[in-house]
């Protein structure tokens, strides 16, 4: 594959805030629930990129044909892949992450039973290649034509997301989309270079949450079945750190959760938190601690090969100040790209001021290093 670009592309990445931010010239478009993807196209060679390099290509034939029939000819073009689920002409069709999530299976006939079963459609947003150009460097509006030129044909399951620079119908799109399981709005600044691996958008989510890694669970106090499972986040000179739990299931996701971690038990002495780097700060799983009695805080390693999505109600310092609520897998995730930086830091305060009555931010305040 021969294109104006370095592939594979590393997608440019979205910061969360917590409302829709204004400025002059910002573009909205609704944040689709589904699997990053930037598909590339150079003839009949595709490839369908996500995070971390990671490829999808295997999993999703039908995208790949659908690719090949109406991209253009040499292009790539940054986007999300999801499922529509239609359960009869009496019910609301509407996105289907859990039913996204199962296509990643490893057995090669079952992804061809699912491509026909529950097939992927393809939103495109951004184009960062056409023929013999990189378009990387064009600002965004200037993307966003060329993209809408360059797809004006296309048909479902491949769509081009619609875009608004009004602020009034970006709220609108924010509070009914949510009905349709999409999941909140992107912001883009005007004139946004395309900067891959970046998080130079913004995005807005009806709920808090974060991608983090799982690296360990302890066992539950009635039995041999998942109590909880120990979640991490890389700081930006990859190291692990412990940044809590989540642990509200029911004993029956219990068990099952014991045969998800199965494979990934088998773990050497590489394990990031099998020693702890306390030079450089490293936050690992304790055991008993003046805080908790006698209460066991034994812990089982798992390798650190899965990512899950759990939503959160804060911070408390770089740990989640509550057990944090799993949401689900993301199998399209790299473990190494849960960073700090995509969560959303409250605003540095003085508690003086808070404890004055004071409202006002201080001068020279600034947000928690990501």
């Amino acid at each position: 594959m021969e294109l104006p670009i370095t592939s594979p592309v590393e997608p440019m990445l979205a910061k969360s805030v917590s409302k829709i931010p204004t400025a002059a010239g910002m573009t909205y478009e609704p944040k689709w629930d589904g699997f990053r993807c930037v598909v590339l196209r150079d003839g009949d060679s595709v490839e369908l990129a996500s995070r971390g390099g990671k490829m999808m290509t295997r999993y999703f034939p039908e995208v790949v044909e659908q690719a090949r029939r109406q991209l253009p000819e040499r292009c790539a073009v940054d986007g999300e892949l999801i499922v529509i689920r239609r359960d009869g002409p009496s019910a609301q069709p509407r996105l289907d992450f859990e039913l996204l999530a199962q296509r990643i299976h490893p057995a090669a006939s079952r992804v061809k039973l699912l491509a026909e079963t529950t097939p992927a459609d393809f939103v495109a947003f951004d184009l960062l290649a056409l023929g013999d150009e990189a378009l990387l460097d064009l600002p965004y509006p200037q993307r966003r034509a060329r993209l809408e030129q360059a797809l004006a044909g296309v048909r479902p399951p491949v769509h081009v997301t619609q875009v608004t620079t009004d602020v009034d119908t970006a709220h609108r799109w924010f509070d009914v989309f949510e009905g349709a399981g999409l999941d909140g709005l992107i912001a883009k600044p005007a004139d946004l270079p395309y900067e891959p691996g970046r998080r130079l958008m913004f995005k807005v989510k009806h709920t808090r949450t974060a991608d983090v890694v799982v690296a360990g669970f302890r066992w539950h106090k009635s039995g041999p079945v998942v109590g909880s499972l120990l979640l991490g986040l890389y700081d930006d000179e990859g190291i692990l750190h412990h940044v809590g739990v989540s642990a509200s299931f029911t004993m029956a996701r219990r068990a099952e959760l014991l045969e998800e971690l199965a494979p990934y038990r088998e773990v050497g002495d590489d394990h990031p938190w099998a020693h702890g780097d306390h030079e450089r700060g490293q936050r690992i799983p304790g055991g008993v601690s003046r805080w908790t009695g006698g209460k066991n805080l034994e812990w089982e390693p798992v390798r650190p090969e899965l990512v899950v999505e759990v939503a959160y109600d804060a911070m408390e310092g770089d740990r989640f100040r509550h057990t944090a609520r799993f949401a689900r897998w993301r199998p399209d995730r790299d473990p190494r790209s849960c960073r700090y930086d995509q969560l959303d830091r409250p605003v540095r305060f003085d508690v003086d001021q808070v404890l004055r009555g004071d409202p006002a931010v201080p001068v020279g305040a600034s947000r928690d290093p990501a």
